[in-house]
């Protein structure tokens, strides 16, 4: 039987480091043993187009400028033509360039078409841009948004609170709910929390706070920044942030008692470190970067943002602060500190949470199940 062609159209992808990378990483090796797949991605790090594993990769060039942390891919209208011609079913990541056009020559192809909202555009775009475009930014977002939204056949989201935030703009679009995983096997406990601080080069007695994911404006690494600094002297504590991004962000984050380091390939040895995972961040649908801290039972201090506010339940398996609110973040963190036995519980408990409800294999299943619904129609 010839598998369908499935066409992955993203401008999030590997060798750039973030949620959605990580989201294709774990799904697309899952979903080739049903499709033939083809990815679409931009050309990060000059990387070309290639065939890994039976999959075509195609690089798409990015553009000189940056929008926030991110580079964009140039527009290429006559290369995703051909994919997308090529394809059975189109499945968009983003709204960028690459998604976009996907979306675009999809519909007029009469092409199957499936996005999956990793983000509420309107909410994402005005965070990372400067303060004097945030106000123009929300209302051209959203009418963006609305518009390739609606050439799909199918929207996915993740959560039900991120599909009711889109589904009033995209009333007549079919809507599924597809929760992501977490790898409970790869991110793991540490079998000594002494080791893997020491593996680090931390005291192992230092309290390690940890962030890791991108550094960029809508994660409000300045309020993390000021809580870590308003926590009592009298403790012994180390800020560990793993990612990359705006360098005044970085240059903000070069203090004393602060560890910044860069974008990794593996980050559960970081993790592993962590006693307490903080995210001041003001956008999240799910937020895959606690859920992986939450596996390696680590305690969660988080603001009440997308998904996150759903499994996690404050004071059993996590806590929450609000946002930009460095005081009671501060308070949380020193709560935790103060009580270490409170911390492990916390962290206990979060990775019972994760084993519970976040698995790739079901993501996969609903995600096939959702590709053949439309075959359907």
């Amino acid at each position: 039987m010839t598998m369908k062609k499935l066409l992955i159209a993203t401008d999030n992808y590997l060798p750039r480091h973030d949620g959605i990378s990580r989201v294709l990483s774990e799904i697309i090796p899952r979903l080739k043993t049903k499709y033939a797949i083809t990815i679409i991605a931009p050309a990060f790090n000059n990387t070309k187009t290639q065939t890994v594993d039976g999959i075509e990769i195609v690089r798409i060039p990015l553009r000189k400028h940056m929008v926030g942390d991110y580079q964009p891919a140039k527009f290429k209208s006559k290369i995703i033509k051909h994919y997308v011609h090529e394809a059975d079913i189109v499945f968009a990541q983003t709204l960028a360039p690459i998604g976009a056009i996907a979306i675009y020559q999809a519909q007029k192809q009469k092409k199957k078409v499936v996005a999956f909202v990793h983000s509420v555009e309107w909410e994402l775009v005005p965070m990372a841009m400067r303060n004097y475009f945030r106000k123009l930014a929300y209302p051209l977002s959203k009418a963006y948004a609305r518009f390739f939204y609606g050439k799909c056949d199918l929207i996915l989201f993740p959560a039900q609170s991120i599909q009711d935030n889109v589904s009033w703009e995209v009333p007549s679009v079919e809507k599924r709910i597809v929760h992501l995983g977490c790898d409970t096997n790869t991110f793991v406990p540490p079998k000594s929390k002494v080791e893997a601080k020491k593996a680090l080069g931390f005291d192992p007695k230092a309290i390690v706070i940890g962030y890791h994911g991108r550094l960029c404006r809508e994660k409000d690494l300045k309020t993390l920044l000021r809580g870590f600094i308003k926590v009592d002297r009298k403790h012994k504590k180390k800020l560990l942030i793993v990612g990359d991004g705006i360098d005044s962000i970085k240059k903000m984050l070069e203090r004393p008692n602060i560890h910044l380091h860069g974008s990794v390939d593996d980050v559960v040895p970081f993790l592993q470190a962590m006693d307490i995972y903080a995210l001041s961040s003001l956008t999240e649908t799910t937020c895959l970067s606690i859920l992986e801290a939450m596996s390696c039972e680590v305690s969660v201090v988080t603001t009440r943002v997308g998904f996150v506010k759903d499994y996690i339940q404050e004071g059993k398996n996590g806590l929450f602060f609000d946002f930009q609110n460095n005081y009671e973040l501060a308070k949380k963190l020193e709560q935790l500190i103060d009580n270490p036995v409170q911390m492990r519980s916390l962290g206990k408990r979060a990775r019972e949470t994760v084993i519970k409800l976040f698995d790739w294999n079901k993501t996969v299943k609903e995600l096939i199940d959702a590709f053949e619904s439309l075959e359907e129609d």
